[in-house]
């Protein structure tokens, strides 16, 4: 059954006027009659009654009816999100984001900026380290990954930059050093490194441990975290220094 003779149908029902309802349609009433017979052939069964001044449905009519608006409400709607997942304006996007990118307020001002212009689009949220993320990433199980830099396989995708961060020592607030308006790592020789697992963002790894390397730190005593969020409640127990993205300051610790 084709979905005009659905339409035909359901405008002759709702303006009860065959002429009326082939205005409605922009075709002329002959055309429209003869589609409403095949209709009702296809049916077996009359859904018009045929009166002096217009039509009235029988009870199959009725039945009919009520069923054939929700086909074509169903199929109108199936054709916009269709067309709306092609202009990007619904269907869904997984994102992954660092354990470590969940304080960074730009991310989530993206995210909200972006909620706001695409109503029709779901967010699906993935919290992970970053090998983790680019793993999924390259499986396609998310669409996008928020990472920090550098990061070995980044090479692979289309690459954004949204911001630059800088990277911050943090200290206990009982350590002398910690009322420093500025710190360099060479000030830290004589306190422990605490670092996070290098598969949790190698690239990163990298970077803090050689810094701390050429400031002459002993690595030998560095301790290890889950993740580079945990290592602020280290830091907090006393156990070394860390260094940590600067929006990871807005984690309030007692030390």
């Amino acid at each position: 059954m084709e979905l005009r003779y659905l339409r035909y149908f359901v405008a002759v029902a709702r303006t009860r006027h065959f002429t009326r309802a082939a205005k409605e349609l922009g075709i002329s009433q002959p055309p429209l009659s003869q589609q409403i017979q095949r209709l009702e052939r296809e049916v077996g069964t009359p859904l018009l009654r045929r009166l002096t001044r217009g039509v009235e449905l029988t009870e199959a009519g009725e039945s009919f009816y009520e069923d054939a608006c929700q086909i074509l409400a169903l199929s109108d709607a199936a054709l916009e999100k269709a067309k709306g997942i092609a202009r990007g304006m619904n269907g869904s996007l997984s994102l992954g984001i660092t354990s470590s990118d969940a304080f960074h307020p730009q991310i989530f001002t993206l995210l909200h900026r972006f909620q706001l212009d695409h109503p029709g689009v779901i967010l699906h949220q993935r919290e992970g380290n970053m090998a983790n993320l680019m793993a999924a990433l390259s499986e396609a199980e998310i669409d996008i990954a928020f990472v920090r830099l550098p990061c070995e396989s980044s090479k692979a995708f289309n690459l954004r930059i949204i911001d630059e961060e800088p990277m911050v020592i943090a200290l206990p607030r009982d350590n002398p050093l910690s009322a420093e308006p500025t710190l360099a790592l060479e000030q830290l020789r004589d306190i422990a490194p605490i670092l996070f697992p290098r598969e949790v963002a190698p690239g990163l790894y990298e970077l803090v441990f050689n810094s701390c390397l050429r400031a002459g730190i002993d690595m030998n005593r560095a301790r290890q975290s889950s993740q580079i969020s945990s290592s602020l409640s280290m830091v907090n127990a006393g156990c070394g220094f860390a260094v940590v993205p600067q929006s990871m300051t807005c984690i309030a610790l007692p030390n």
